[in-house]
């Protein structure tokens, strides 16, 4: 390890490290779209309490809340090829990018589920009960009366969910995925300049942090804009 902060490393090692971004950025991005869908699909059996399923559901969040991703990450990494062996299924050679994202994904599904249900129920019933009294459907009642105004409740902890979830995703390469962080491993194990990479790496997330929270509030103000339009 070097004995003195070399700044010019830093800025020699940012490229190295943003070689591999796509990597991260696919992992966030694919166990979002997934993690909504799921998130929705866990919220039902709480909203309309479902027996059994509504058990499952929180039994579910409540285990997800209550233990670490890393430790998520190892109980998939390990324990779904052993779960799916059983049944005479081999995925132990599937790519660890895969086992990445389905983690990333029922975490991030956990969340959601709760951000959902709690954005639903914060919609007014009378507006579903108004809905339905002239006409409109279950589904028409939802996905043109609920759902737009639940979203915009949920859209903020959504934003921030997704951004936690970037920062977690740091912690892919402990399974062999070469993303930024795996990157940044393999040149601190060459280099030794270990101070260097972590603060390159440091200002990458920042950034792309600072980029995404640019994008979440102009996407925000876009959901809003009838709500502001009202205010004036």
């Amino acid at each position: 390890m070097s004995s003195f902060f070399d700044i010019g490393y830093v800025f020699e090692a940012i490229p190295k490290l943003l070689s591999y971004l796509h990597i991260t950025i696919e992992i966030l991005v694919l166990s979002i779209f997934f993690g909504l869908i799921l998130g929705i699909i866990i919220a039902v059996p709480r909203l309309y309490k479902i027996p059994i399923l509504k058990q499952i559901a929180t039994l579910y969040i409540s285990f997800i809340r209550g233990t670490p991703i890393l430790i998520q990450l190892f109980l998939i990494f390990y324990g779904l090829p052993f779960i799916v062996g059983m049944v005479g299924i081999d995925i132990t050679r599937m790519d660890a990018f895969i086992f990445v994202v389905i983690t990333y994904t029922l975490s991030n599904a956990a969340a959601f589920a709760e951000i959902f249900r709690a954005a639903i129920q914060s919609v007014d019933y009378g507006q579903a009960e108004a809905a339905q009294s002239i006409g409109m459907t279950s589904w028409q009642t939802f996905s043109r009366i609920v759902f737009p105004q639940a979203l915009r409740v949920a859209f903020p902890n959504i934003a921030s969910t997704s951004i936690s979830s970037l920062k977690d995703t740091s912690l892919a390469f402990s399974i062999g995925v070469m993303d930024m962080m795996g990157r940044g491993d393999t040149l601190i194990t060459a280099t030794m300049n270990a101070l260097e990479v972590y603060v390159a790496l440091a200002i990458i997330y920042y950034v792309i942090v600072l980029l995404l929270e640019y994008g979440y509030k102009f996407i925000e103000r876009y959901l809003n804009r009838y709500l502001v339009k009202e205010a004036i």
